[in-house]
């Protein structure tokens, strides 16, 4: 038979069983896939018993993950199986340290026009937060080196772990990937972490990076932003006042209006005062694009209202205009 037909009747046999897959058929379909060759069809396989947590399952996943290791950019192209199986073990609380670590270490480059790529990182990451939820003794030295991984995904895994791990001996860890640099999401992903592990001693760090008083080679609009993010996401208290006066002392458009959006994403009382008053009273530029940011609250009625009434305080017709078509859409 064709792998492709083969493939096709496998996932045909996973679409009966979803309504029910606890059934005595289920079950065996489910085996049948899972030690299968067919990579696709096993990471489809992995998200049924993830999502119904089929714990019977998991000798069966681990089979399933050490057997797609051998010969992986044939047996597994894109790492498909291994990380929804990672997934699904992490999901099932699965506590053997031998196959998280495996995951963690594990590099796939696979062909590509002109040359490869690592198609693993991913996979990484998900086994990092698997070692984390099992309490293994040297996990940070495992996130220490994913925090040095050649691939961005990869360290915004590890970042991620960092934080989930709740453990202050990552705080120095995360300190020095800021302090060397690394793309805009890496960067947030590390400053988030810091302000969830420690915020009063890492605000000072993140102010730096938002003011670009760092020496990286980031461009400066893109270091802004990622601190930006990061302090929208940790809800902090003194996140709004950070925000706020930043604001008021840039002038690039694309910034300011990213500094609004942020504002508005904390949803803290003053933060929402804020941009009622630049609604009411602002400069026609910041009322719009304040007026844009409270759109991400449209389904929330009351703030909503308070939005209408801060823009009829206006005598701005293109702006209640705005406000008409975003009230529509």
């Amino acid at each position: 038979m064709a792998k492709s037909r083969k493939l096709e009747e496998l996932t045909a046999s996973l679409n009966q069983i979803r309504p029910d897959p606890t059934s005595e058929t289920a079950s065996a379909v489910l085996q049948q896939v899972l030690s299968s060759k067919y990579s696709v069809a096993a990471a489809q396989a992995a998200g049924i018993v993830a999502q119904a947590e089929l714990y019977a399952f998991i000798p069966d996943l681990v089979d399933a993950f050490d057997r797609f290791l051998i010969k992986p950019k044939d047996n597994d192209p894109g790492c498909l199986a291994k990380q929804a199986i990672a997934d699904t073990l992490y999901r099932l609380e699965y506590s053997n340290e031998t196959l998280f670590l495996k995951g963690i270490r594990h590099v796939q480059p696979e062909p590509i026009w002109g040359g490869t790529t690592d198609t693993a990182p991913r996979l990484r990451g998900t086994c990092a937060l698997g070692l984390v939820r099992m309490n293994y003794p040297q996990v940070i030295v495992e996130l220490g080196d994913l925090l040095a991984d050649p691939e961005p995904e990869a360290r915004i895994g590890a970042a991620r772990a960092i934080a989930y791990s709740a453990n202050d001996q990552g705080v120095p860890l995360l300190r020095l990937r800021v302090k060397v640099g690394d793309t805009s999401p890496v960067l947030s992903e590390c400053l988030l972490a810091l302000l969830q592990l420690a915020p009063q001693q890492s605000l000072p760090l993140v102010e730096d990076v938002l003011y670009a008083r760092t020496a990286m080679a980031l461009a400066e609009a893109d270091q802004a932003e990622a601190a930006v993010l990061a302090l929208s996401e940790s809800q902090l208290n003194e996140a709004f006042l950070i925000l706020r006066d930043w604001w008021q002392g840039i002038r690039d458009p694309q910034l300011r209006k990213t500094g609004i959006l942020a504002i508005s994403t904390l949803r803290q009382p003053e933060a929402i005062q804020f941009l009622l008053t630049l609604i009411a009273e602002g400069k026609p530029e910041d009322a719009k694009e304040a007026t844009e940011a409270m759109g991400i609250h449209i389904q929330d009625q009351i703030l909503w209202q308070r939005v209408c009434q801060a823009m009829q305080e206006r005598q701005d017709a293109a702006l209640k205009g705005l406000l008409e078509q975003m009230s529509k859409s």
